[in-house]
């Protein structure tokens, strides 16, 4: 229930950002990119709302909200305060006119045939939209935890993703019967989440309006089980857990160090097993390769049908523009469609950023780009940058880092098989990564001469082509790899 104890200083927040940013000249960034309006609050959370998720996505990208909540927590004195945004879509401007009553110009000048038919035209003209995808959105119902464009008719599986995606929706078909739990794993932008929340949206949607669905994140998880001990409210905690129908924990990974939150998690699994409910985990990488995991903990998981997501194919790019292009109602060319989808190889996410600055350029000037304005548009998020900016010093790093292992040791001679297999799998994601010839990454690596790195080489190589689940570690390492060098 709304306490309303934070308007007033939402308000007087939001008073002191367009003055700022009035002083700035920058008054239409604040109308444009901070239009949001207070909706309700708690004692540490306060709830605004948006009109679009492209709206929630560019303040996102832009650190708006982090800038609001900052200034929120200088003028409160709050700084546990929180800041949650839902997403409240308005009507389509073209459902609004049609529902708009006639002029009397138009009443007297139309017949009500030519009305009926005025309205199947309108209808059918109707961009990317359809009686069938109408009907979808009218009997769709709308879990308050889950994000409603997170379906399973909004995921495009590839090649990248299909075992994932037919085992969710089996998963949704049956929930606690089969594949329980499970847990989906791979980088950034793959479509874990989507995937978690369409298993929820369906089983919510199929007859599941009773069940006791609940999406949350680890991190939300940890603090809430840490807020329940404070407050000496444990039982409570306990009691909204280990009920559950459904548990949808999302990115796993944030628990690794907390060994009471760890041990907790343990105990709501077990009862969740025991009553046969549906339990489905996301985490950045293989379980067992999250360190400082209680061995229990690792096991239950690792004893579910694990599944990883790897990046999209070229084809499999596309078809995902496509269908984000028609889910918003947009157009835009095939070339531009196509650079898009051969530039950035890494995540969905990705590619959906780029899609919202070619559109948000559209809608701010009016019209859409050609190829040669998106690709200035998009130069600074292309995949395409220098491979030369990729430092070796960063691969020998998060390479160690993750074998648990000294970069000296990583450098040097020891043949042991604890330093040999990651010296190899470092010396194949240089390769691959930079520019630099056998010769230069043998003198970054101890002074190794180019037959030893060649042979490094290629034996990773090699065994790339019969272990799917080491090309899926290295493809997980390159990743952090590229979001450590742009941290």
């Amino acid at each position: 229930m709304s306490e309303r104890i934070y308007e007033e200083a939402w308000e007087y927040t939001m008073k002191v950002l367009h003055d700022l940013y009035k002083s700035q000249n920058n008054e239409d960034e604040f109308k444009l990119w901070f239009n949001m309006n207070y909706v309700e609050d708690t004692i540490d959370t306060i709830t605004v709302s948006v009109a679009s998720s492209f709206l929630k996505l560019k303040m996102e990208q832009k650190g708006n909200f982090d800038i609001v909540l900052k200034k929120l927590k200088e003028i409160t004195g709050q700084n546990d305060i929180k800041l949650n945004c839902i997403v409240v879509k308005e009507e389509n401007s073209d459902t609004k006119k049609s529902e708009k009553p006639e002029s009397k110009k138009d009443s007297a000048a139309t017949s009500s045939s030519e009305k009926a038919a005025k309205k199947s035209s309108d209808s059918d003209s109707s961009a990317g939209a359809s009686s069938t995808n109408e009907s979808k959105k009218l009997s769709f119902k709308k879990h308050p935890l889950l994000q409603e464009e997170y379906t399973f008719d909004t995921f495009i599986p590839g090649d990248n993703s299909n075992f994932a995606y037919n085992a969710s929706i089996a998963v949704a078909k049956k929930p606690g019967k089969q594949y329980n739990p499970i847990l989906l794993y791979g980088g950034s932008g793959l479509g874990k989440t989507h995937l978690m929340q369409a298993i929820g949206n369906y089983i919510y949607n199929n007859g599941g309006e009773k069940l006791k669905i609940c999406y949350v994140s680890a991190e939300t998880f940890t603090n809430e089980f840490t807020v329940s001990i404070k407050e000496g409210k444990t039982n409570a905690f306990k009691n909204k857990y280990r009920n559950l129908d459904v548990l949808l924990l999302d990115d796993i990974h944030f628990l690794q160090n907390k060994e009471q939150t760890q041990e907790e998690l343990f105990y709501t699994f077990n009862a969740l097993h025991e009553k046969k409910a549906q339990m489905v985990f996301t985490c950045d990488r293989p379980i067992k390769e999250i360190k400082n995991m209680a061995q229990r903990l690792v096991s239950r998981l690792a004893n579910g049908l694990c599944i990883d997501l790897q990046p999209p194919s070229y084809e499999t790019r596309v078809a995902i523009l496509q269908k984000k292009i028609d889910l918003m109602g947009k157009n835009l060319s095939q070339d531009i469609i196509e650079y898009i989808a051969k530039n950035i190889e890494t995540n969905v996410r990705d590619l959906e950023a780029a899609l919202n600055k070619v559109f948000g350029y559209a809608d701010l000037v009016g019209k859409t780009p050609d190829l040669e304005i998106t690709k200035h548009l998009l130069k600074d998020v292309m995949d395409s940058g220098s491979l030369e900016s990729v430092s070796i010093d960063v691969i020998q790093k998060v390479i160690a880092d993750n074998f648990q292992i000294s970069v000296a040791d990583l450098k040097g001679k020891k043949r042991d098989k604890k330093f040999v297999v990651p010296r190899q799998i470092a010396i194949y994601i240089a390769r691959e990564l930079t520019e630099m010839a056998y010769t230069d990454i043998g003198n970054e690596f101890g002074g190794k001469d180019h037959s030893t790195i060649m042979s490094s080489y290629n034996k990773i190589a090699e065994q790339i082509k019969i272990d799917s689940t080491l090309e899926s570690k290295i493809q997980l390492y390159i990743r952090e790899i590229k979001e450590y060098k742009k941290v």
